[in-house]
C-alpha cells in the first residue's frame, strides 16, 4: 500500500516563505506532489509534519492551510484505498493524476451539485430543486465544511437525522432527505467512486401515515361564501383553491401553466406536469367566472394569474404558490378550521368528497389522473368517525 507524508521545502532566499508539498511512495518509487501552501519556516513544525500555528497576524490563515492539508491527506487515503481495491497494479503518477483529475468526484457537496445540474440539463427541475433543498439541509448540519464521499457512514447519517429531529422537522421530511442523499450514495458507488458501506441502514427511510388534509363539503361551501372584498390577496388565493377543487383536485403547478389554447370546445385539456398524463375536463360555468374575474391578464398567454411575465416563469410559479398557501391559512381561521388549509387540501378534499357520494374508486382515480387506484386511497379521508360508531352501535344492540 501507498504511503503519503507532509514535507516542507525551506526557501533558498532568507525571510522568503517555503513551500509544503505531498511526498508520495508506492514501490519505493518516490514522487512529489506540489501545493500553493506557502508558510514561513518558523511555522513549521517538523517533529508533527504539521503547521504550527500560533498567535500570529497570520494565525488564521495558517489554520485554514492546515485544514485543507487535512483535507488533502484525507483525498489522497481515499484514492489510495479505491486502487488498492482494485488489485491492479499503479504507481506513484497515477495517484497524484487521480488526485488532481477528481476533485469534484471526491467531495460529498461538489459530487451532488453535478448531479443536481445533470437534473437541470435534463429539464428534471421539480427533482433538481429538491436534490438542492436536501443538500441545503446537510450544509447547514455540516456548518458549511465539506466532506468526502468516503466519510459518509452510519454514525454521521445518524447525527444528521438527530439534527434534524431536534430542528422538529417532520419524520417525512427527515425520511425525504435521507432518500435523496442515499440516492446521491448510491450512485457514487455505481460510479466505483466508493465501496458501498450502507450508511443509511439505522436511519428512517420509510413513509408515515400523515393526517388527512380533506375538508368537507360545507367547509368549502363557507370558504366560498365568505365576504373577502377587502382582502385582495385573499380572495385571490380562495379563487386558486376554488379552482382546483372545480377542476377535480389539479395541482397548483398544472393550474399555473394552462393556456388559454388549451381551452377548446368547452374542454379544457392539459398534460400533468408530474406525470405527463393528458387530462380533459368539462369547463362548467364556475370555472369561466373565476378566469373572467381576471380578464385583466387577458394579454397573457395564460388562462390563470399565476404566471404574469415571460421571464422566470419557474420562480413565479414558486412565489405564488407560497403567497397563496400562507394567505389560506388565514382562510382557514377565519371558517373556524383546526388544522392549516393549502392548496393540496383542494384535491384531497374532492377525491374524499367523491367517496363519499360513493362514486367508485376506478372513476375518482381517473378523474384525478392517478396511474393506478392504489394512488388514490392515499387521498381518501378516513370514514367519518360517527359513521363507525353508529356501526359499533347497531353491532352492539344485537347482543
Amino acid at each position: 500500500m501507498a504511503s503519503v507524508k507532509v514535507k516542507f521545502r525551506p526557501s533558498t532566499i532568507e525571510g522568503k516563505e517555503g513551500t509544503i508539498y505531498y511526498q508520495i511512495i508506492q514501490n519505493r518509487v518516490i514522487r512529489q506532489l506540489k501545493t500553493d501552501y506557502r508558510i514561513f519556516t518558523d511555522e513549521w513544525n517538523e517533529a508533527g509534519s504539521c503547521i504550527f500555528v500560533g498567535r500570529s497576524e497570520r494565525s488564521n490563515l495558517l489554520l485554514s492551510l492546515q485544514e485543507r492539508m487535512e483535507w488533502d491527506l484525507k483525498r489522497l487515503d481515499m484514492i489510495i484505498h479505491q486502487l488498492d481495491n482494485r488489485k491492479s497494479t499503479y504507481t506513484a503518477n497515477d495517484i497524484i493524476v487521480a488526485f488532481q483529475n477528481r476533485v469534484d468526484e471526491q467531495s460529498f457537496f461538489n459530487f451532488m451539485q453535478g448531479i443536481i445540474k445533470q437534473l437541470e440539463l435534463l429539464n428534471k427541475i421539480r427533482t433538481s430543486e429538491t436534490y438542492t433543498a436536501a443538500l441545503n439541509s446537510f450544509m447547514k448540519f455540516r456548518y458549511g465544511q465539506d466532506i468526502l464521499l468516503c466519510e459518509i457512514d452510519s454514525d454521521m447519517m445518524m447525527l444528521y437525522e438527530a439534527w434534524l429531529k431536534s430542528k422538529e422537522i417532520c419524520p417525512n421530511t427527515v425520511s425525504f432527505y435521507m432518500r435523496i442523499l442515499r440516492a446521491v450514495y448510491n450512485r457514487a458507488v455505481e460510479k466505483e467512486l466508493i465501496e458501498q458501506k450502507y450508511p443509511f441502514r439505522h436511519v428512517y427511510t420509510g413513509i408515515d401515515k400523515t393526517v388527512k388534509r380533506a375538508v368537507p363539503l360545507k367547509v368549502i361551501k363557507y370558504i366560498k361564501e365568505l365576504d373577502l372584498t377587502l382582502k385582495p390577496h385573499l380572495d385571490y388565493a380562495r379563487d386558486m383553491f376554488l379552482f382546483s377543487f372545480y377542476t377535480r383536485g389539479m395541482s397548483f403547478v398544472d393550474m399555473a401553466y394552462l393556456r388559454k389554447s388549451d381551452l377548446k370546445n368547452g374542454i379544457l385539456t392539459y398534460r400533468r406536469k408530474k406525470t405527463s398524463r393528458q387530462l380533459t375536463v368539462k369547463w362548467e360555468k364556475c370555472m369561466g367566472e373565476i378566469v373572467n374575474k381576471y380578464e385583466s391578464y387577458s394579454d397573457m398567454q395564460y388562462l390563470l394569474p399565476i404566471i404574469t411575465r415571460c421571464t422566470d416563469e419557474r420562480i413565479q410559479y414558486r412565489n405564488a404558490i407560497s403567497r397563496v398557501n400562507i394567505a389560506l391559512k388565514e382562510i382557514a381561521r377565519l371558517v373556524g378550521l383546526a388544522h392549516p388549509l393549502s392548496m393540496y387540501c383542494a384535491r384531497h378534499a374532492w377525491a374524499s368528497i367523491a367517496k363519499s357520494k360513493n362514486i367508485p374508486l376506478a372513476v375518482i382515480s381517473e378523474g384525478m389522473g392517478h396511474d393506478s387506484e392504489e394512488t388514490t386511497r392515499i387521498y381518501l379521508a378516513s370514514l367519518d368517525t360517527n359513521v363507525v360508531d353508529k356501526a359499533n352501535g347497531l353491532i352492539l344492540k344485537d347482543l
